[in-house]
């Protein structure tokens, strides 16, 4: 039984709509990449769009730790010297593949392509900025996963995870 005729709503051709989009629904494959430097975590933002972490979607034929490395640079510029698989974070219609990413300490994020600007944050202001609903989740996640931080100790927590091949 479709869910709209069971309140009244709907006739059985948006029933069978219905059931048709719910069917043929599928997550979105998703390569999510957290950058830390100096206990700030790099976020993107296209023009008048909410701040979020870099990444977007893994191509037909390409691994997520491909799409994570492409991404980061497509959006930021940046080039991963060392990127490590996380964790996976379900979002509503998404499934991001979360991946750290770490950058050398001299190079600069660049807005480039669909990206307006970039920006690092203390992770306490991503929870008061404009920021996506996964982005907040994603952060609150890799902390908890990590424990809090200090000035040089951002490598030492994650020596246990995995490492993604280049």
């Amino acid at each position: 039984m479709c869910i709209l005729s069971a309140v009244g709503v709907a006739s059985t051709s948006a029933c069978a709509t219905l059931n048709r989009l719910i069917a043929g629904a599928r997550m979105k494959d998703r390569a999510t990449v957290l950058c830390v430097r100096d206990n700030r975590i790099l976020l993107v933002a296209r023009q008048r769009s909410r701040w979020a972490l870099p990444g977007g979607r893994i191509r037909r034929g390409e691994a997520p730790h491909e799409a994570a490395l492409r991404e980061l640079e497509e959006e930021t510029t940046l080039v991963a010297e060392e990127l490590m698989y996380l964790f996976q974070f379900s979002g509503f219609n998404t499934l991001h593949n979360v991946f750290f990413a770490d950058v050398a300490q001299h190079t600069t994020a660049q807005p480039s392509n669909e990206i307006a600007k970039c920006k690092w944050f203390a992770p306490v202001k991503i929870t008061t900025l404009s920021a996506s609903i996964p982005t907040r989740g994603i952060v609150e996640l890799f902390f908890q996963h990590i424990g809090v931080l200090g000035p040089d100790d951002v490598r030492q927590p994650l020596q246990h995870v995995d490492r993604v091949a280049q």
